[in-house]
Protein backbone atom coordinates (compact mmCIF):
# COMPACT_ATOMS: atom_id res chain seq x y z
CA UNK A 1 0.00 0.00 0.00
CA UNK A 2 1.28 3.09 -0.68
CA UNK A 3 0.86 6.51 1.26
CA UNK A 4 1.69 9.99 -0.03
CA UNK A 5 4.48 11.78 2.46
CA UNK A 6 5.59 15.20 2.76
CA UNK A 7 8.73 16.47 2.97
CA UNK A 8 10.47 19.44 4.24
CA UNK A 9 13.96 20.09 2.43
CA UNK A 10 16.31 23.07 4.14
CA UNK A 11 20.07 24.23 3.46
CA UNK A 12 21.68 26.94 4.85
CA UNK A 13 25.45 26.65 3.36
CA UNK A 14 27.17 26.18 0.25
CA UNK A 15 25.26 26.24 -2.77
CA UNK A 16 22.18 25.42 -0.86
CA UNK A 17 19.79 25.61 -4.05
CA UNK A 18 21.82 23.17 -6.04
CA UNK A 19 21.76 20.79 -2.73
CA UNK A 20 17.89 20.80 -2.75
CA UNK A 21 17.51 20.04 -6.20
CA UNK A 22 20.41 17.08 -5.93
CA UNK A 23 18.58 15.98 -2.51
CA UNK A 24 15.28 15.85 -4.19
CA UNK A 25 16.78 13.77 -7.06
CA UNK A 26 18.33 11.39 -4.59
CA UNK A 27 15.31 10.99 -2.57
CA UNK A 28 13.39 9.99 -6.30
CA UNK A 29 15.71 7.29 -6.96
CA UNK A 30 14.70 5.83 -3.37
CA UNK A 31 13.22 2.29 -3.84
CA UNK A 32 9.76 2.14 -3.12
CA UNK A 33 9.23 6.00 -3.69
CA UNK A 34 8.16 8.04 -6.60
CA UNK A 35 8.41 11.82 -6.87
CA UNK A 36 4.93 13.67 -7.36
CA UNK A 37 5.48 17.77 -6.69
CA UNK A 38 8.31 19.74 -5.47
CA UNK A 39 7.65 23.35 -4.54
CA UNK A 40 9.65 26.62 -5.23
CA UNK A 41 12.33 27.15 -3.18
CA UNK A 42 12.25 30.07 -0.74
CA UNK A 43 14.94 32.02 1.19
CA UNK A 44 14.63 32.61 4.64
CA UNK A 45 15.97 34.30 7.40
CA UNK A 46 17.42 31.60 10.40
CA UNK A 47 14.21 30.87 13.09
CA UNK A 48 14.98 30.13 16.28
CA UNK A 49 18.93 30.54 15.74
CA UNK A 50 21.23 33.26 15.27
CA UNK A 51 23.08 32.79 11.68
CA UNK A 52 24.44 35.31 9.13
CA UNK A 53 23.61 32.52 6.64
CA UNK A 54 20.23 32.43 5.32
CA UNK A 55 18.27 29.23 4.70
CA UNK A 56 16.64 28.07 1.03
CA UNK A 57 13.73 25.73 2.20
CA UNK A 58 10.96 23.67 -0.27
CA UNK A 59 8.51 21.07 0.28
CA UNK A 60 8.24 17.93 -1.97
CA UNK A 61 5.35 15.42 -1.75
CA UNK A 62 6.35 11.57 -2.68
CA UNK A 63 3.93 7.80 -3.10
CA UNK A 64 5.89 5.77 -0.97
CA UNK A 65 5.00 2.30 0.35
CA UNK A 66 7.93 2.86 3.07
CA UNK A 67 7.16 3.05 6.91
CA UNK A 68 7.85 6.63 8.06
CA UNK A 69 10.74 5.04 10.85
CA UNK A 70 12.09 3.48 7.18
CA UNK A 71 11.84 6.30 4.80
CA UNK A 72 12.97 8.94 7.68
CA UNK A 73 16.17 6.19 8.05
CA UNK A 74 16.73 7.32 4.02
CA UNK A 75 16.36 10.62 4.57
CA UNK A 76 18.92 11.02 7.14
CA UNK A 77 21.35 8.92 4.75
CA UNK A 78 21.01 11.51 2.26
CA UNK A 79 21.67 14.50 4.90
CA UNK A 80 25.11 12.62 5.58
CA UNK A 81 26.20 11.98 2.60
CA UNK A 82 25.73 16.01 1.27
CA UNK A 83 27.87 16.39 4.85
CA UNK A 84 25.23 17.05 7.45
CA UNK A 85 26.53 16.20 10.99
CA UNK A 86 24.53 15.85 14.18
CA UNK A 87 26.99 16.51 17.27
CA UNK A 88 25.05 14.63 20.35
CA UNK A 89 24.66 16.60 22.99
CA UNK A 90 24.40 20.21 21.03
CA UNK A 91 20.93 21.20 22.03
CA UNK A 92 19.66 23.88 19.46
CA UNK A 93 19.16 24.35 16.06
CA UNK A 94 22.69 25.15 14.05
CA UNK A 95 24.04 26.09 10.45
CA UNK A 96 23.73 23.27 8.30
CA UNK A 97 24.49 21.66 4.44
CA UNK A 98 20.81 19.63 4.12
CA UNK A 99 18.06 19.10 6.71
CA UNK A 100 15.51 16.84 5.54
CA UNK A 101 12.13 16.66 7.78
CA UNK A 102 9.28 13.96 6.82
CA UNK A 103 6.52 16.44 8.03
CA UNK A 104 3.84 14.10 7.21
CA UNK A 105 3.03 10.48 5.53
CA UNK A 106 -0.79 10.29 5.10
CA UNK A 107 -2.57 10.25 8.29
CA UNK A 108 0.30 8.59 10.46
CA UNK A 109 0.83 9.56 13.62
CA UNK A 110 3.52 8.76 15.36
CA UNK A 111 5.23 9.95 19.08
CA UNK A 112 8.39 8.00 18.93
CA UNK A 113 11.49 9.64 20.55
CA UNK A 114 13.40 9.38 17.03
CA UNK A 115 9.83 10.39 14.69
CA UNK A 116 7.08 12.64 15.57
CA UNK A 117 4.39 12.66 12.97
CA UNK A 118 2.83 14.93 12.04
CA UNK A 119 6.03 16.73 12.05
CA UNK A 120 5.07 19.09 15.24
CA UNK A 121 6.69 22.38 13.91
CA UNK A 122 4.39 22.55 10.75
CA UNK A 123 1.95 25.24 12.25
CA UNK A 124 4.89 27.57 13.17
CA UNK A 125 7.35 27.46 10.42
CA UNK A 126 6.63 29.57 7.38
CA UNK A 127 9.53 28.15 5.36
CA UNK A 128 7.31 24.91 5.83
CA UNK A 129 3.78 26.36 5.24
CA UNK A 130 3.93 28.41 2.18
CA UNK A 131 5.85 25.88 0.23
CA UNK A 132 3.61 23.12 1.07
CA UNK A 133 0.31 25.94 0.28
CA UNK A 134 1.88 26.03 -3.16
CA UNK A 135 1.69 22.22 -3.46
CA UNK A 136 -1.18 20.68 -1.24
CA UNK A 137 -2.86 23.95 -0.32
CA UNK A 138 -6.09 21.94 0.63
CA UNK A 139 -4.33 19.14 2.57
CA UNK A 140 -5.66 18.66 5.89
CA UNK A 141 -3.69 18.48 8.98
CA UNK A 142 -4.50 15.05 10.67
CA UNK A 143 -4.25 16.17 14.38
CA UNK A 144 -6.19 19.60 13.88
CA UNK A 145 -8.24 19.16 11.24
CA UNK A 146 -7.15 22.69 9.74
CA UNK A 147 -6.01 22.65 6.04
CA UNK A 148 -2.42 23.86 5.19
CA UNK A 149 -4.19 27.62 3.99
CA UNK A 150 -5.82 28.02 7.13
CA UNK A 151 -2.44 27.26 9.09
CA UNK A 152 -0.70 29.81 6.58
CA UNK A 153 -3.30 32.39 7.29
CA UNK A 154 -3.00 31.91 11.18
CA UNK A 155 0.54 32.12 11.23
CA UNK A 156 0.91 35.21 9.12
CA UNK A 157 -1.90 36.63 11.55
CA UNK A 158 0.12 35.59 14.54
CA UNK A 159 3.60 36.34 13.55
CA UNK A 160 4.03 38.75 10.02
CA UNK A 161 7.34 39.30 10.66
CA UNK A 162 8.50 35.70 9.47
CA UNK A 163 10.61 36.68 6.46
CA UNK A 164 10.03 34.43 3.05
CA UNK A 165 10.91 35.31 -1.03
CA UNK A 166 10.40 33.14 -3.58
CA UNK A 167 13.52 32.32 -5.54
CA UNK A 168 14.32 30.04 -8.49
CA UNK A 169 15.68 26.54 -8.85
CA UNK A 170 19.53 26.80 -11.15
CA UNK A 171 19.39 26.07 -14.19
CA UNK A 172 20.58 22.50 -15.44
Amino acid sequence: MTVIAYIGLGSNLGDSAQTLLDAWGEIGALPGVKQLLLSSPYRTAPLAMKSDNWFVNGVGSVETSLSAARLLEMLLAIEKKHGRTRPSGRTGYGDRTLDLDLLLRGDDLSTEKTLTLPHPGIADRMFVLVPLAEIAPSLVHPLTGKTVTRMLQELRDREPGQEIFRISWPEK
